[in-house]
């Protein structure tokens, strides 16, 4: 299944258009059949959408829903589909996230979903949709053991914390240079898994280590702050909730402590962490420094406003989708979970909105996945350090 990001520019350009009315023409079939059975008909299906509309991490989440409405419409131009996104709010709440799963796999118009966003919550409704027979790819869920074959419907489009954390670690040590570094979980499967994969790494490398764990609830962090001592150079915060990292980097400053703020993706949110001279690693590029996007970057902007990273990879991951449907289609078969999901997992883009190509191995992990580096500078602005 060939990636169609070439038409990007014309389909965005021509948004404004009504969901396209025409039918696709079906060209043939498999194991005999007779090509009269692929008659000219519509190719209508829906998808799914599962992520934090509301609640602590919502600007994220609406960044993810605008991302997976915009490639809908992108490829529903582009391939003459009708493709119907069904949103339903998690608030990155495994509980919420099973309520809605659970609405989607009793809705059977609905083929495949696009998320949800948490690790945490891909855990909770892996099981359910793995019985329904129902293809989830999500654009920000980066725990290892989520593609450990517990979950054989689930699929990612970002590379997982076995290359996150590892790659963070060795910058700080070898950058950074900390002699003693506090590393702080939020609880949550995402950021315990990422501690997981840095702290070993940092006692190899003879660095004092204060491992602390403090809920996403908490807002207060001056107990946390006092542990800062004089010799912590460097706090890690692999965390989900910007705002909290946000205070922290305030409270922080207001004890007159100079620590740097390391954070993960969880954390890339501008306008909401802008604390001066923290570090971000994220598993998405900055999409308006890639060329071939410009496009999709500019009616972005103009529909929707700023965006960071967390919702391109949703496009990437609902054009999967869609591309899978649309193939379905021109194979002469109703849209089905079983089909699509099939139509997934053949999933071959030579290029994509992310910079790479766009193929999933046996476990549903993206083919050579990676990770971006970024430094906050003193206007807030987020700053691409280049990979060496």
């Amino acid at each position: 299944m060939k990636g169609r990001l070439v038409i990007a520019a014309a389909a965005v350009g021509s948004l404004a258009v009504a969901a396209c009315s025409s039918s696709s023409s079906s060209t043939a079939a498999s194991g005999g059949s007779s090509s009269a059975s692929a008659a000219t008909k519509s190719c209508v299906a829906s998808v799914g959408f599962e992520g934090p509309i509301t609640g602590p991490v919502a600007p994220l989440g609406t960044e993810q829903l605008h991302f997976a409405q915009l490639a809908v419409a992108t490829d529903n131009l582009a391939n003459k589909t009708k493709i119907t996104l069904v949103q339903g709010d998690t608030q990155l709440q495994p509980a919420q996230a099973t309520t809605v799963t659970q609405q989607f796999i009793t809705n059977s118009a609905i083929d495949a979903v696009v998320g949800p966003a948490g690790s945490q919550e891909v855990e909770a409704v892996g099981g359910p949709m793995a019985r329904a027979g129902m293809a989830f790819i999500s654009g920000s869920a980066t725990a290892v053991a989520l593609t450990t074959g517990k979950y054989p419907t689930f699929f990612r489009v970002v590379s997982k914390d076995s290359v996150q954390g590892p790659e963070d670690a060795h910058y700080i040590i070898s950058n950074l240079h900390p002699k003693a570094l506090m590393i702080v979980d939020d609880q949550e499967a995402y950021s315990t898994g990422l501690v997981s994969a840095m702290l070993p790494i940092f006692q190899a490398a003879g660095i004092k280590v204060d491992h602390e764990s403090v809920s996403q609830k908490v807002t207060d962090f001056s107990a946390l702050v006092a542990k800062v001592t004089p010799t912590t150079s460097v706090v890690v915060l692999p965390w989900q909730v910007a705002a909290n990292a946000q205070q922290f980097g305030r409270d922080l400053a207001q004890e007159h402590k100079t620590a740097v703020i390391f954070g993960t993706d969880g954390l890339f949110s501008p306008g909401t962490f802008t604390i001066n001279g923290s570090y971000v690693s994220s598993f998405g590029p900055d999409i308006t420094a890639i060329a071939a996007d410009s496009a999709i970057a500019q009616a972005a902007k103009a529909k929707y406003g700023a965006f960071g990273t967390f919702g391109p990879p949703v496009f990437a991951a609902t054009h999967v989708i869609d591309e899978a449907i649309a193939s379905v289609c021109k194979a002469g078969q109703t849209p089905s979970r079983s089909n699509v999901l099939a139509a997934i997992k053949n999933t071959s883009e030579p290029a994509s909105i992310l910079g790479q190509p766009i193929s999933f191995d046996s476990h549903g992990d993206l083919n050579g996945g990676k990770f971006f580096l970024f430094k906050i500078n003193s206007s807030g602005k987020y700053q691409l350090i280049p990979s060496s």
